[in-house]
């Protein structure tokens, strides 16, 4: 399928090159050159510069130094637009008698509303324009920030959260599921995550790889916080997060290396060039920790070690532009990931681990024709295959002194999708937008459960798995009927179907089924509206408000219905019977430019659940706590989130975030679950708050400052365990300060000092037993980086 997927743009785009007229344009006389850069005077990479002259226009792209080099016709003046994300548009105007070369052209900030995303609307709009609630997280944050993961860079995000507070570097990766305002009651993720708008969850779990996102050649990053079913159908029924990474650009590359404590190197290999009409961009990293323990040290026993991780990504990202109107564009990853999770075997020594390799595809097609039609499909694969260990500690004096294995995994995984949408203007005050979507997925979790005296020996057989499909068509009607308000309407139908599904458990010792055993189970399917209202009102030029009604849903993965695991003493069952989550949410906000250079948002909003997913406990002895996933009757999560962004002088960046919300339980359906109602949900914490502040002077340094505060939340259902020491049930909040350094100390040289959890902040993540946070990590290195001219 990947060498299918690669073959197709060249072969379409042969045809289409003979088919399609092609226009003669005069040949230029003359460039234009210059730099792009900052208010500080760092060189802006990535920059978009068009030359217009005569109804024409010329693009190109500013390299990693900023620099770029443009034709220009000969004789008439002139325009030159740059553009950057995060950055004001800038106009240079260039007369014909006028040489045009060695410019430089200075990007002031753009204020948050300025700023363009491609996601909240499927479609570029200014967040400004918006009527829904967006972050966008730019190269330069990422630059700026010392995480190693994405997972630990998007914590800046105050909505953000993963089921458990462990970075994904030590975490296991069915706990990296990600939710935003708190919608998640268990470790799947509610919320949609895609990499160049293709989805990025796990296909058989829904859980994020954030080791798998290419951080070194990401552009930006786009959250949207508010329900987005409507346009994007199952899980997004929380938010999206959309990873975007650069275009190529011509000749050229960077690379990066760092060493960090814990015996932690990492590099990066990032390049590109042009050929012609086809642009081809690479980029390959590689990690690898000795990790730390992470059992609180009062509770550690002999059965515990370091949780660590190594991984590798490769990916390579092609783009053919036939003409203005048609372009091709594919993509081909591989990734490779394995851990050790902190504990082993006291009877062989294995290791309770896991590993996963995954290989993705992806290609598609831009169409601009006439009438101001715009078409993209895309079609997507994945091949997946995902291997676990899980470890039983049972109760023995001294504690966690005894450990044997209890169940093997095997877990492979197809995928494949597509996707095409349809946009058009129509008189320059509406936008109306439509699409398709079809996903197929299925998977097995094959497994071996051991003997409970030593864990060596395979007691029972099963195969649990089937097979999933979705499919969804939206429509979309974005309109100004006046210059001061924007109303966005959608609505999404989407079918979602479960078949081929099954329990095949057998008997290691007789060879006969078990009582379990079921090679049919029952087909599930359903079929969702998910509609959508918002409208954005500008009071005056500086002050704007905007509100928005959404529904939204998300049926249930492969894991939860056919999965079950192990995190230390509590076993989660899967379910079979589960239904799937439907949302109904309102949400509103202010958004006021105090100064060009000040902006303050608040946003306050309320999502009731229908059937959450939970994992809820059913038994309790000594050593294990069981529980399985369970629909809830009703969750609801509301709040308030405010944000300030204050720029002061060319140099100094102040920004800062606060989220209050209230989830809790607001009703079941199951008599035996009437003690949970009114419980908080498990994971979610009542308060968080980010703060950053950055200085940036290339001359001498770049300084970024971050601030993490997380509260109070509980690690059950039940709202009971506690952690030993701690006079209140619940994980106890934390604050964290991160801090990174930087320096250019050549053309294309740059060093960097990074310190994560600079005061070793003690984070407590869960109990039974108690688990531990990331403590200090200190990690340094250079970044080089070439552009051709």
């Amino acid at each position: 399928m990947t060498s299918l997927l690669l073959a197709l743009p060249l072969i379409a785009s042969t045809s289409l090159a003979a088919a399609l007229p092609v226009q003669q344009a005069a040949a230029p006389a003359a460039t234009v050159a210059g730099v792009v850069r900052d208010g500080a005077g760092g060189a802006v990479a990535g920059a978009s510069v068009v030359v217009r002259a005569a109804g024409q226009e010329v693009r190109a792209v500013s390299g990693p130094d900023g620099r770029f080099v443009v034709a220009r016709p000969a004789g008439v003046d002139v325009e030159i637009v740059v553009s950057a994300p995060g950055f004001a548009d800038g106009h240079v105007t260039v007369a014909a008698a006028e040489a045009g070369t060695g410019l430089s052209i200075v990007l002031a900030p753009a204020p948050v509303s300025a700023a363009v995303t491609v996601t909240a609307t499927r479609g570029e709009e200014r967040v400004g324009d918006v009527p829904a609630s967006v972050s966008v997280i730019t190269r330069e944050d990422i630059q700026r920030s010392p995480a190693v993961v994405a997972d630990d860079l998007l914590r800046q995000v105050p909505t953000f959260s993963l089921f458990r507070r462990a970075s994904s570097l030590a975490s296991h990766p069915t706990a990296q599921g990600v939710s935003l305002r708190g919608i998640g009651p268990s470790g799947v993720s509610r919320t949609l995550v895609l990499l160049d708008g293709v989805p990025f969850n796990d296909p058989f779990g829904g859980w994020v790889y954030w080791t798998r996102v290419p951080l070194a050649s990401a552009e930006r990053v786009e959250v949207v916080d508010s329900p987005a079913s409507s346009l994007y159908g199952n899980y997004a029924m929380g938010g999206v997060i959309n990873i975007l990474t650069a275009a190529p650009t011509s000749k050229t590359f960077a690379f990066e290396t760092q060493y960090g404590t814990r015996s932690s190197p990492k590099v990066d290999v990032s390049g590109s060039d042009v050929f012609g009409k086809l642009g081809i961009s690479f980029n390959v990293t590689g990690f690898d920790t000795d990790g730390y323990p992470t059992v609180a040290a009062d509770e550690r026993g002999a059965v515990d070690d370091n949780a660590s991780v190594a991984y590798g990504n490769a990916n390579i990202k092609l783009d053919y532009t036939v003409n203005d109107r048609v372009r091709f564009f594919g993509h081909v990853g591989y990734f490779h990931e394995s851990r050790d999770n902190g504990k082993h075997s006291t009877f062989d020594g294995a290791e309770e681990a896991n590993d996963t390799s995954w290989t993705t595809a992806s290609g598609g097609v831009n169409l601009s024709l006439a009438g101001h039609n715009e078409i993209q499909a895309t079609v997507f694969g994945d091949d997946e295959l995902f291997h676990s260990t899980f470890l039983a500690v049972p109760t023995a004096t001294p504690p966690r002194s005894i450990g044997r294995m209890s169940l093997r995994q095997t877990v492979p995984t197809d995928g494949t999708g597509l996707s095409v949408q349809w946009s058009r203007p129509f008189g320059g005050k509406q936008v109306v937008s439509a699409g398709v979507d079809w996903r197929w997925v299925d998977g097995d979790s094959q497994e071996n459960a051991l003997d409970s005296q030593v864990g060596e020996t395979v007691t029972t057989a099963r195969i649990s798995g089937g097979t999933q499909q979705m499919s969804g068509v939206f429509v979309q009607d974005l309109v100004k009927p006046v210059d001061r308000l924007t109303l966005t309407f959608s609505a999404r139908v989407d079918h979602w179907r479960n078949y081929d599904a099954h329990n095949l458990e057998t008997s290691v010792a007789t060879g006969l089924p078990t009582a379990n055993n079921d090679p049919s189970l029952p087909d599930r399917s359903d079929t969702v509206v998910s509609p959508h209202a918002g409208a954005l009102y500008r009071l005056t030029d500086r002050v704007s408000i905007w509100g928005g009604v959404n529904q939204g849903f998300r049926a249930p993965t492969l894991n939860e219905l056919y999965r079950q695991f192990r995190v230390g003493q509590v076993l989660t069952l899967a379910n079979n019977q589960l239904g799937p989550e439907r949302l109904l949410g309102g949400e509103g906000g202010v958004e006021v430019s105090v100064t060009p250079r000040a902006t303050w948002r608040a946003t306050w909003f309320d999502n009731r659940i229908k059937d959450a997913v939970s994992n809820v406990t059913l038994s309790t002895t000594p050593s294990t706590v069981t529980q399985q996933r369970q629909n809830l009757a009703r969750t609801r999560i509301r709040g308030i989130q405010t944000d300030l962004e204050y720029r002061f002088g060319p140099s100094w960046q102040f920004s800062g975030s606060y989220l209050y919300e209230h989830a809790r339980v607001a009703a079941v359906d199951d008599p035996a679950q009437l003690d949970i109602v009114g419980n908080y949900l498990p994971q979610v914490p009542n308060q968080r708050a980010t703060l950053q502040m950055t200085y940036t002077n290339p001359r001498y340094v770049t300084l970024s400052v971050d601030l993490e505060a997380v509260g109070r939340q509980f690690d059950d259902d039940e709202n009971l365990r506690t952690v030993p020491g701690e006079s209140s049930p619940g994980l106890p909040g934390y604050a964290v300060v991160d801090l990174s350094v930087s320096r250019t100390i050549g053309h294309n040289l740059d060093a960097f000092l990074s310190v994560e959890n600079l005061f070793d902040q003690d984070i407590i993540v869960g109990t039974l037993p108690t688990t531990i946070g990331a403590p200090r990590f200190v990690s340094g290195g250079i970044r080089v980086r070439w552009a051709g001219r």
